[in-house]
């Protein structure tokens, strides 16, 4: 398919690896930022093609990974009540709070679904008016916009019982805080495209600036991944920052 299959040629690919290899001249460690990004690198063994002097380390990109935990019990326990329909993405379902988990909670015959789009959630509590439909909105800059398109369509269409229990988090904070700690290893960082479409990289460039660091904001393709690769190794033989 064009526009796609370019972006996994293999043959570009291992000339981007040798290109990486012969500007590595000593060790780096280099973080992807967002879980598609991570899942690209272990389905196409990226991290197994690069030289032994770049290390590739996961970031904190996952909503599942940085949900706080008293967020999964707050979603329990309304997930829990008889009057509640519980609506969520499927990979919130086996998070573990302190004492169990959403799938738990359906098992025991709470009203918990698995939704496509937030959208679908008004479908339901139109559905169902004697009932509240909460939905758990987490996630990054990148699903927050179409969360606050369905509370915006909510009230537009008079649906008084939707609500949403939120956990929203910043990419920005997040990599402050791998900087911040006495034990960061981390030299430079894969930034995420479909984060910085949604919120720009101005946002990056006081972090860049502060801790003196590459940051290099790729797609999620192998390609576009070597390409962000070789690019912040290069920033960092050259000893550039931004």
């Amino acid at each position: 398919m064009k526009f796609q299959d370019e972006y996994r040629d293999a043959a570009a690919a291992k000339k981007l690896c040798q290109a990486i290899a012969e500007i590595a001249t000593q060790p780096w460690t280099i973080m992807e930022v967002c879980g598609g990004q991570t899942h690209t690198i272990v389905r196409y063994g990226i991290d197994e093609l690069l030289p032994q002097q770049v290390e590739l380390v996961h970031g904190p990109g996952c909503p599942v990974c940085v949900t706080p935990l008293e967020l999964i019990d707050k979603a329990i326990e309304i997930a829990s009540r008889e009057d509640v329909i519980f609506c969520s993405f499927g990979d919130m379902l086996r998070v573990p709070g302190s004492r169990s988990d959403l799938f738990e909670v359906k098992a025991r015959g709470g009203d918990v679904r698995i939704v496509y789009s937030p959208l679908d959630c008004l479908k339901i509590a139109e559905q169902n008016p004697t009932r509240t439909v909460v939905f758990f909105a987490v996630g990054f800059e990148t699903t927050a916009p179409a969360n606050a398109m369905c509370v915006w369509q909510a009230k537009k269409r008079g649906i008084e019982n939707f609500a949403v229990l939120v956990s929203h988090v910043l990419v920005p904070p997040a990599m402050e805080a791998i900087l911040s700690s006495s034990t960061n290893r981390v030299q430079g960082f894969l930034g995420a495209g479909h984060v910085c479409s949604v919120m720009g990289y101005k946002e990056y460039e006081p972090l860049a600036q502060k801790y003196q660091i590459p940051i290099v904001v790729t797609g999620f393709e192998p390609i576009d991944l070597l390409e962000g690769i070789y690019r912040c190794v290069a920033m960092l033989e050259r000893g550039d920052v931004g």
